[in-house]
This record gives C-alpha cells, sequence and structure tokens, in this order.
C-alpha cells in the first residue's frame, strides 16, 4: 500500500494510509541521490509500505520520488543535511523583531533554500503587539521594504492574540501542504494551537536569560487542518540555516532580485563580487538591489567558497 510520512521520530515514522494510521519503520539502508541524511524519511514523503506479519506495525519499503524539498546542513553532522519536510506547496518563515530577533542573513539563507526548489515563499512577522519601541517598528518596516517589492508577501500577525491569523492566514493554507519554520519562541506552537487546537503543542515562554526560544518541538510533524482543508507542517525551531552545496556561479540565480540580470556581465563566470563589467554590481551601486541583500549574498558565498 501507499501511504505519507506525517511525523518522524528517529527510527519509526507515523504515515497516513487509506487503512488509517500506521507506525512504521525502514527495512535496510536508503541511499538518495548521493545526500548524506540524518535520516532518509522526512515529513511529507510518499512511501509505499506493507504490514509486518501479525502486527500492527509496518515496514516501508520504498521512498517515491519527491516533488521538492527544503534541506539544509545538519548542525549536529558534518557534511550530512537535513530535510526539514517535502513535497509542500508552499512554505512560511515565521520571524520576530525582538525576543527572538530573526537576522535578515537567516531570512535569505532560508529564501535561498525555497528559491532553490521554485517553493512559494512568505515572511510572518508575529508578536505585533508587543512592538512598541522606534528601533523595533523601524526593523518591522525594514523587512517589508526589503521583501515585499521582491514578491515575498509579508504578513503581520499575533498568534496569541489572533490578530489576522484565523481572519487572514488561514484562508492562505487551504487546500495546501504548507511548512512553517523559524527559530525558537518565534511562536509556531503557539500558531499550531489555534490553528489545530488537537495538536496540543506544548508551548514555553522564550528564556530570559538568552533571549532564545527554548526548544519545545523536536520532530517535524505535519498536521490536518481538516478534512479537504490542508495540511500544516511544523518543523523544530531552527539556530542556523546552513546552506548545501550551491556553487558559487549558482547562487546568484536563487537571489531573486540578481536572476534578471544574469547573462548581462561581461564575463560568463562573474560572481558579482569584483569583477569588472558586472550587471548586478551596477545595478546595486544604482539602488535597484538592496545592500543587505547584496551583503547576504556574499557572505553565502564566503561560505561556500570556505567549504570546498
Amino acid at each position: 500500500m501507499k501511504g505519507r510520512v506525517i511525523k518522524t521520530t528517529g527510527s519509526w515514522y507515523e504515515v497516513q494510509t487509506t487503512e488509517g494510521l500506521l507506525k512504521a519503520r525502514l527495512r535496510g539502508k536508503f541511499k538518495q541521490e548521493d545526500l548524506k541524511l540524518t535520516n532518509p524519511i522526512a515529513v511529507g514523503d510518499y512511501v509505499e509500505l506493507a504490514k509486518e506479519k501479525d502486527q500492527e506495525t509496518a515496514v516501508i519499503s520504498n521512498i517515491l520520488l519527491r516533488e521538492n524539498y527544503i534541506i539544509r546542513k545538519s548542525t549536529r553532522k558534518q557534511h550530512f543535511s537535513h530535510i526539514l519536510a517535502s513535497n509542500v506547496d508552499q512554505a512560511y518563515l515565521m520571524v520576530t523583531v525582538r525576543n527572538p530577533r530573526t537576522s535578515l542573513g537567516f531570512i535569505d539563507r532560508f529564501l535561498v533554500s525555497t528559491e532553490s526548489f521554485r517553493i512559494p515563499a512568505s515572511i510572518l512577522i508575529n508578536k505585533v503587539e508587543t512592538l512598541s519601541k522606534e528601533k523595533d517598528l523601524e526593523y518591522k518596516a525594514l523587512i517589508r521594504e526589503i521583501y515585499e517589492p521582491l514578491g515575498y508577501p509579508v504578513l503581520e500577525l499575533s498568534a496569541l492574540n489572533d490578530t489576522n491569523l484565523t481572519e487572514r492566514f488561514l484562508p492562505l493554507l487551504e487546500k495546501k501542504t504548507t511548512l512553517i519554520a523559524g527559530h525558537s519562541g518565534v511562536g509556531k506552537s503557539t500558531l499550531l494551537n489555534r490553528l489545530v487546537p488537537a495538536a496540543s503543542q506544548v508551548t514555553q515562554e522564550v528564556s530570559k536569560f538568552s533571549s532564545k526560544g527554548v526548544h519545545t518541538t523536536t520532530f517535524a510533524e505535519m498536521f490536518s487542518l481538516g478534512k479537504d482543508k490542508g495540511y500544516l507542517i511544523d518543523t523544530p525551531g531552527i539556530k542556523e540555516f546552513g546552506i548545501l552545496d550551491i556553487g558559487e556561479q549558482e547562487l546568484s540565480h536563487y537571489f531573486v532580485e540578481m536572476r534578471a540580470y544574469l547573462g548581462q556581465c561581461k564575463y560568463n563566470n562573474c560572481t558579482h563580487v569584483n569583477e569588472p563589467g558586472c550587471k548586478v554590481i551596477e545595478q546595486l551601486e544604482q539602488g535597484y538591489i538592496h545592500p543587505y541583500r547584496y551583503e547576504s549574498y556574499l557572505k553565502i558565498l564566503d561560505e561556500e567558497d570556505s567549504h570546498r
């Protein structure tokens, strides 16, 4: 039979099938596209499986071809990668202006990952009810200023107070598989509890000592929003978003504002750093590319160079 993985817990997987929810495990080792993965199966995967004899459990025999996935470098195993989720229709990055503050560099790394698989991405600014200081409001405005002109919708909301959540955000999830990601403490679990009360996710206050989120979600999990209403994939809080092996010639393809000028530089192998006749640098100097975005590009480029 076939099914879809809705939760991974290390060696066991929960798979939704026509016969109901089954607990399943892998038989043997899976090698996939030369990727070294911390876990060969991801939430969102479609799999083939069969029930074990005289058991309520099943064995997964095959992982069906993924339409797409969002991947990052593993923070625990060097040279390994971690797939956050697969076969998604759209992705939302939940950010906060403070406690914790989401950096522009983190946002850009996430967007590079979604762009690499042409997954539509949007930004959710949560905890807007806490923002009153001028510097916080300026940072919120900066996020809008940078990303909305690039085609990334920005939605301000309060998961705690239900501002824009059920009224504006929930309809955007209709009949789609949606990934939601972000740092620990940005409010993903609070959002999930409002949209899917049955999920009963544990929420914790942000650590006052570190101003960083306390991990409350250990494994990625997919939740149904109701019959034929779509699915929401909640992921563990991410401290860092390491980009996976994107070449220096390829990286600019995933910055949408640079993509329009590719092929117009003097040199075909232009890396848009200091080459003469670079169209991207020309557009940067004329104000058509935001300096913060270009700064992110250079940092990711440097990271990729250092790993070669």
